[in-house]
């Protein structure tokens, strides 16, 4: 599918992001700002990341990543057959095989196997089942380890708070019909 998407910053910056049919992806300028939230200090850009674009997509939030951060490596997971192959898509033009990896997976059956090692986690389920992302966020915080930040998109009209003793809340901003979670577990 041909789009406007692309990557904004970084080493890939410019190049442009195929999509998968139906996709709702997560606009440039709504990007641009949650990136510039995440670099004024939520999290060390410098440092290893290891990043879990959860409800991958187009894959467009975890190929961010990769082209602003060159210490991340990435976990892209979607139970489409269409956004999986997009994902694969868009990476081979960036030849950064060992840093990403593309599985087929429920992200919620997925988190007990890849929600501990994640330090920064992008959780964008379909708008129209707005439990799933209520349901993600909430086994989420039973695995996560203290420090890791979630960003949680979700529908402006069905937004939902997470339990306040699980995360704690740095940033929520919408754009749009998009909202913005950003949300740190709280070291003991």
């Amino acid at each position: 599918m041909e789009s406007k998407l692309q990557i904004i910053s970084g080493n890939f910056r410019g190049r442009k992001l195929r999509l998968p049919p139906n996709a709702r992806p997560t606009q440039n300028i709504a990007r641009i700002a949650l990136f510039n939230m995440l670099e004024s200090g939520i999290i060390d850009v410098a440092a290893k990341i290891s990043v879990w674009d959860a409800f991958a997509g187009s894959g467009a939030f975890g190929i961010e990543c990769l082209s602003r951060y060159p210490n991340s490596t990435v976990l892209f997971t979607d139970t489409a057959t269409a956004s999986i192959k997009t994902v694969r898509d868009n990476l081979a033009m960036l030849n950064v095989d060992a840093r990403a990896t593309t599985l087929q997976t429920d992200a919620i059956g997925a988190i007990d196997q890849f929600g501990a090692a994640a330090d920064l986690i992008f959780v964008d389920p379909p708008y129209a089942d707005d439990a799933v992302g209520r349901a993600f966020i909430t086994r989420l915080a039973r695995v996560a380890h203290p420090g890791a930040v979630v960003i949680w998109e979700q529908d402006t009209p069905n937004a939902a708070a997470p339990d306040d003793d699980a995360w704690e809340i740095l940033r929520d901003k919408k754009y749009g019909r998009a909202r913005f979670l950003i949300m740190r577990k709280p070291t003991e």
